[in-house]
Protein backbone atom coordinates (compact mmCIF):
# COMPACT_ATOMS: atom_id res chain seq x y z
CA UNK A 1 0.00 0.00 0.00
CA UNK A 2 1.42 3.37 -0.96
CA UNK A 3 1.78 5.96 1.77
CA UNK A 4 0.00 9.28 1.20
CA UNK A 5 2.47 12.13 1.31
CA UNK A 6 1.72 15.24 3.39
CA UNK A 7 0.93 18.45 1.48
CA UNK A 8 4.02 20.50 0.67
CA UNK A 9 4.79 23.35 3.06
CA UNK A 10 5.09 26.95 1.96
CA UNK A 11 8.35 27.58 0.19
CA UNK A 12 10.97 29.65 2.00
CA UNK A 13 12.77 30.48 -1.26
CA UNK A 14 13.16 34.26 -1.58
CA UNK A 15 11.03 36.09 -4.13
CA UNK A 16 12.61 38.21 -6.81
CA UNK A 17 11.77 41.90 -6.70
CA UNK A 18 8.89 43.03 -8.89
CA UNK A 19 5.11 43.18 -9.14
CA UNK A 20 3.20 39.94 -8.61
CA UNK A 21 -0.38 39.69 -9.93
CA UNK A 22 -1.90 36.98 -7.76
CA UNK A 23 -5.14 35.15 -8.58
CA UNK A 24 -7.33 34.48 -5.54
CA UNK A 25 -10.36 32.19 -5.05
CA UNK A 26 -13.67 33.29 -6.58
CA UNK A 27 -15.64 31.57 -3.83
CA UNK A 28 -14.13 28.41 -2.41
CA UNK A 29 -11.08 29.40 -0.33
CA UNK A 30 -9.39 26.09 -1.12
CA UNK A 31 -8.99 27.18 -4.74
CA UNK A 32 -5.81 29.09 -3.84
CA UNK A 33 -2.58 27.75 -5.36
CA UNK A 34 0.53 26.87 -3.37
CA UNK A 35 2.54 29.34 -5.42
CA UNK A 36 0.03 32.09 -4.63
CA UNK A 37 0.43 31.34 -0.91
CA UNK A 38 4.21 31.55 -1.31
CA UNK A 39 3.90 35.01 -2.84
CA UNK A 40 1.37 36.27 -0.31
CA UNK A 41 3.60 35.03 2.50
CA UNK A 42 6.86 36.37 1.04
CA UNK A 43 5.97 39.77 -0.42
CA UNK A 44 6.95 43.07 1.19
CA UNK A 45 3.65 44.77 0.41
CA UNK A 46 0.23 43.37 -0.47
CA UNK A 47 -2.24 45.51 -2.40
CA UNK A 48 -5.94 44.66 -2.27
CA UNK A 49 -9.19 46.05 -3.66
CA UNK A 50 -10.88 45.54 -0.29
CA UNK A 51 -8.51 44.86 2.60
CA UNK A 52 -11.33 43.23 4.60
CA UNK A 53 -11.96 40.61 1.90
CA UNK A 54 -8.26 39.84 1.48
CA UNK A 55 -7.80 39.85 5.25
CA UNK A 56 -10.20 36.90 5.53
CA UNK A 57 -8.19 34.96 2.95
CA UNK A 58 -4.92 35.62 4.78
CA UNK A 59 -6.46 34.64 8.12
CA UNK A 60 -7.68 31.33 6.66
CA UNK A 61 -4.08 30.42 5.82
CA UNK A 62 -2.37 31.93 8.85
CA UNK A 63 -0.59 34.66 6.88
CA UNK A 64 0.10 38.01 8.52
CA UNK A 65 0.90 40.70 6.02
CA UNK A 66 0.70 44.46 5.70
CA UNK A 67 -2.26 45.32 3.48
CA UNK A 68 -2.87 48.50 1.53
CA UNK A 69 -5.92 49.43 -0.48
CA UNK A 70 -5.53 49.77 -4.24
CA UNK A 71 -8.60 50.47 -6.37
CA UNK A 72 -9.78 53.01 -8.92
CA UNK A 73 -10.34 55.61 -6.18
CA UNK A 74 -6.75 55.65 -4.93
CA UNK A 75 -4.81 54.49 -8.01
CA UNK A 76 -3.69 57.96 -9.17
CA UNK A 77 -2.06 58.92 -5.90
CA UNK A 78 -0.92 55.43 -4.88
CA UNK A 79 0.79 54.34 -8.11
CA UNK A 80 3.85 56.68 -7.92
CA UNK A 81 4.58 55.55 -4.37
CA UNK A 82 4.30 51.88 -5.32
CA UNK A 83 6.64 52.41 -8.27
CA UNK A 84 9.18 53.90 -5.85
CA UNK A 85 9.01 50.76 -3.75
CA UNK A 86 9.52 48.60 -6.84
CA UNK A 87 12.51 50.78 -7.76
CA UNK A 88 13.92 50.08 -4.31
CA UNK A 89 13.81 46.34 -5.02
CA UNK A 90 10.74 45.38 -3.02
CA UNK A 91 8.34 42.54 -3.79
CA UNK A 92 4.82 43.92 -4.28
CA UNK A 93 1.85 41.59 -4.67
CA UNK A 94 -1.55 42.66 -5.94
CA UNK A 95 -4.83 40.79 -5.59
CA UNK A 96 -8.42 41.50 -6.57
CA UNK A 97 -11.33 40.65 -4.29
CA UNK A 98 -11.82 37.42 -6.24
CA UNK A 99 -10.26 35.90 -9.33
CA UNK A 100 -7.43 37.09 -11.51
CA UNK A 101 -6.18 40.68 -11.34
CA UNK A 102 -6.47 42.61 -14.63
CA UNK A 103 -9.84 40.99 -15.54
CA UNK A 104 -12.46 43.72 -14.96
CA UNK A 105 -10.18 44.95 -12.22
CA UNK A 106 -8.11 48.11 -11.46
CA UNK A 107 -4.91 46.06 -11.51
CA UNK A 108 -4.29 46.85 -15.17
CA UNK A 109 -3.32 50.44 -14.40
CA UNK A 110 -0.57 49.46 -11.97
CA UNK A 111 0.71 46.66 -14.21
CA UNK A 112 0.97 49.02 -17.17
CA UNK A 113 2.79 51.60 -15.07
CA UNK A 114 5.22 48.99 -13.74
CA UNK A 115 5.95 47.66 -17.24
CA UNK A 116 6.47 51.18 -18.57
CA UNK A 117 8.94 51.85 -15.76
CA UNK A 118 10.89 48.68 -16.58
CA UNK A 119 9.99 46.66 -13.49
CA UNK A 120 9.46 42.87 -13.68
CA UNK A 121 5.83 41.73 -13.59
CA UNK A 122 4.97 38.14 -12.63
CA UNK A 123 1.59 36.45 -13.27
CA UNK A 124 0.54 34.02 -10.54
CA UNK A 125 -2.35 32.19 -12.24
CA UNK A 126 -5.31 30.61 -10.54
CA UNK A 127 -9.06 30.97 -10.25
CA UNK A 128 -10.98 32.92 -12.90
CA UNK A 129 -14.75 33.29 -13.19
CA UNK A 130 -14.41 33.57 -16.98
CA UNK A 131 -12.71 30.19 -17.34
CA UNK A 132 -14.84 28.50 -14.70
CA UNK A 133 -18.03 29.61 -16.48
CA UNK A 134 -16.71 28.51 -19.89
CA UNK A 135 -15.93 25.11 -18.41
CA UNK A 136 -19.47 24.77 -17.04
CA UNK A 137 -21.65 26.37 -19.73
CA UNK A 138 -21.45 23.67 -22.39
CA UNK A 139 -20.90 26.21 -25.20
CA UNK A 140 -18.07 26.18 -27.76
CA UNK A 141 -14.72 27.15 -26.27
CA UNK A 142 -12.50 27.13 -29.37
CA UNK A 143 -12.94 30.91 -29.58
CA UNK A 144 -14.39 33.17 -26.91
CA UNK A 145 -14.60 36.90 -26.25
CA UNK A 146 -14.70 38.33 -22.75
CA UNK A 147 -16.88 41.44 -23.04
CA UNK A 148 -16.86 42.50 -19.37
CA UNK A 149 -19.82 44.35 -17.87
CA UNK A 150 -22.45 45.65 -20.33
CA UNK A 151 -23.52 49.29 -19.85
CA UNK A 152 -26.15 49.56 -17.09
CA UNK A 153 -28.74 51.56 -19.09
CA UNK A 154 -30.92 49.93 -21.74
CA UNK A 155 -30.15 52.09 -24.77
CA UNK A 156 -26.40 51.99 -24.29
CA UNK A 157 -26.54 48.28 -23.48
CA UNK A 158 -28.39 47.44 -26.71
CA UNK A 159 -25.93 49.49 -28.77
CA UNK A 160 -23.08 47.66 -27.05
CA UNK A 161 -24.67 44.27 -27.78
CA UNK A 162 -25.37 45.10 -31.42
CA UNK A 163 -21.63 45.53 -31.99
CA UNK A 164 -21.13 41.93 -30.80
CA UNK A 165 -24.12 40.30 -32.50
CA UNK A 166 -22.21 38.64 -35.36
CA UNK A 167 -19.00 37.78 -33.51
CA UNK A 168 -18.27 34.14 -34.25
CA UNK A 169 -17.12 33.27 -30.75
CA UNK A 170 -18.75 32.49 -27.42
CA UNK A 171 -19.41 35.76 -25.61
CA UNK A 172 -18.77 36.06 -21.87
CA UNK A 173 -20.28 38.85 -19.79
CA UNK A 174 -20.18 39.79 -16.12
CA UNK A 175 -23.41 41.29 -14.80
CA UNK A 176 -24.74 42.60 -11.51
CA UNK A 177 -27.57 40.54 -10.02
CA UNK A 178 -30.06 43.43 -10.14
CA UNK A 179 -29.60 43.85 -13.92
CA UNK A 180 -29.51 40.22 -15.07
CA UNK A 181 -33.16 40.08 -16.14
CA UNK A 182 -32.95 43.28 -18.20
CA UNK A 183 -29.63 42.22 -19.74
CA UNK A 184 -31.03 38.84 -20.79
CA UNK A 185 -34.08 40.51 -22.35
CA UNK A 186 -31.87 42.83 -24.38
CA UNK A 187 -29.61 39.95 -25.41
CA UNK A 188 -32.63 37.95 -26.62
CA UNK A 189 -33.83 40.95 -28.62
CA UNK A 190 -30.44 41.72 -30.17
CA UNK A 191 -28.90 38.26 -30.57
CA UNK A 192 -32.12 36.33 -31.18
CA UNK A 193 -34.34 34.39 -28.79
CA UNK A 194 -33.07 31.02 -30.10
CA UNK A 195 -29.38 31.74 -29.52
CA UNK A 196 -27.95 29.24 -27.00
CA UNK A 197 -26.75 30.70 -23.72
CA UNK A 198 -26.03 29.96 -20.08
CA UNK A 199 -26.26 31.87 -16.81
CA UNK A 200 -23.76 30.85 -14.15
CA UNK A 201 -24.20 31.99 -10.56
CA UNK A 202 -22.10 31.66 -7.39
CA UNK A 203 -19.33 29.74 -9.13
CA UNK A 204 -17.36 27.41 -6.81
CA UNK A 205 -19.64 28.32 -3.88
CA UNK A 206 -22.21 26.22 -2.01
CA UNK A 207 -25.15 27.30 -4.20
CA UNK A 208 -23.35 27.18 -7.54
CA UNK A 209 -25.82 26.95 -10.42
CA UNK A 210 -25.69 26.97 -14.21
CA UNK A 211 -28.90 27.34 -16.20
CA UNK A 212 -28.57 26.57 -19.91
CA UNK A 213 -31.03 27.25 -22.70
CA UNK A 214 -32.09 29.62 -25.49
CA UNK A 215 -31.84 33.30 -24.63
CA UNK A 216 -35.60 33.76 -24.92
CA UNK A 217 -36.24 31.11 -22.27
CA UNK A 218 -33.56 32.46 -19.96
CA UNK A 219 -34.95 36.00 -20.30
CA UNK A 220 -38.38 34.73 -19.21
CA UNK A 221 -37.03 32.58 -16.36
CA UNK A 222 -38.36 33.93 -13.01
CA UNK A 223 -35.18 32.79 -11.26
CA UNK A 224 -33.35 35.73 -12.80
CA UNK A 225 -35.78 38.45 -11.73
CA UNK A 226 -33.98 38.96 -8.42
CA UNK A 227 -31.04 36.55 -8.18
CA UNK A 228 -28.32 36.80 -5.58
CA UNK A 229 -24.59 36.40 -5.95
CA UNK A 230 -22.07 36.90 -8.72
CA UNK A 231 -23.37 36.31 -12.26
CA UNK A 232 -21.65 35.29 -15.51
CA UNK A 233 -23.71 35.23 -18.73
CA UNK A 234 -22.44 33.29 -21.73
CA UNK A 235 -23.90 33.44 -25.24
CA UNK A 236 -23.08 31.03 -28.04
CA UNK A 237 -21.26 32.19 -31.20
CA UNK A 238 -23.06 34.34 -33.76
CA UNK A 239 -23.46 33.44 -37.40
CA UNK A 240 -21.90 35.41 -40.20
CA UNK A 241 -24.57 37.64 -41.73
CA UNK A 242 -25.35 36.84 -45.36
CA UNK A 243 -24.47 39.62 -47.78
CA UNK A 244 -27.40 41.43 -49.37
CA UNK A 245 -27.70 42.61 -52.98
CA UNK A 246 -26.96 46.14 -51.80
CA UNK A 247 -23.82 44.88 -50.00
CA UNK A 248 -22.62 43.19 -53.19
CA UNK A 249 -23.25 46.25 -55.35
CA UNK A 250 -21.49 48.59 -52.92
CA UNK A 251 -18.50 46.25 -52.65
CA UNK A 252 -18.30 45.86 -56.44
CA UNK A 253 -18.41 49.61 -57.07
CA UNK A 254 -15.60 50.15 -54.57
CA UNK A 255 -13.46 47.32 -56.01
CA UNK A 256 -14.10 48.45 -59.62
CA UNK A 257 -12.77 51.90 -58.77
CA UNK A 258 -9.27 50.43 -58.38
CA UNK A 259 -9.25 47.03 -60.13
CA UNK A 260 -10.12 45.52 -63.53
CA UNK A 261 -13.59 43.94 -63.64
CA UNK A 262 -12.41 40.33 -63.32
CA UNK A 263 -10.18 41.06 -60.34
CA UNK A 264 -12.90 43.15 -58.70
CA UNK A 265 -15.39 40.30 -59.04
CA UNK A 266 -12.86 37.82 -57.59
CA UNK A 267 -12.09 40.06 -54.63
CA UNK A 268 -15.75 40.61 -53.75
CA UNK A 269 -16.58 36.92 -54.24
CA UNK A 270 -13.91 35.95 -51.73
CA UNK A 271 -14.89 38.67 -49.25
CA UNK A 272 -18.65 38.06 -49.30
CA UNK A 273 -18.78 34.36 -50.13
CA UNK A 274 -20.77 34.92 -53.34
CA UNK A 275 -20.40 33.26 -56.80
CA UNK A 276 -17.73 34.98 -58.90
CA UNK A 277 -19.55 34.47 -62.23
CA UNK A 278 -22.68 36.21 -60.99
CA UNK A 279 -20.63 39.06 -59.59
CA UNK A 280 -18.74 39.43 -62.86
CA UNK A 281 -22.01 39.72 -64.78
CA UNK A 282 -23.20 42.28 -62.25
CA UNK A 283 -19.94 44.22 -62.64
CA UNK A 284 -20.40 44.28 -66.44
CA UNK A 285 -23.94 45.59 -66.02
CA UNK A 286 -22.76 48.29 -63.62
CA UNK A 287 -20.05 49.37 -66.03
CA UNK A 288 -22.46 49.51 -69.00
CA UNK A 289 -24.89 51.58 -66.95
CA UNK A 290 -22.29 54.22 -66.19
Amino acid sequence: MSRQLPPPALSDAPLASGLYLVATPIGNLRDITLRALDVLNGCDLLLAEDTRVTGKLLAAYGISKRLERYDEHVADRATPRILERLEAGERVAQVSDAGTPMISDPGSRLAQAAIAAGHPVFPIPGASAVLAALTLAGLPTERFLFAGFPPPKGGARRTFLEELANVRATLVFYEGASRVSDALADMAAVFGADRPAAVCRELTKLYETCVRGPLGELAADPRFEAPKGEIVILVGPGQEKAATADDAEAALREAMSRLPLGEAASEVAKALGLPRKALYRQALALKEAE
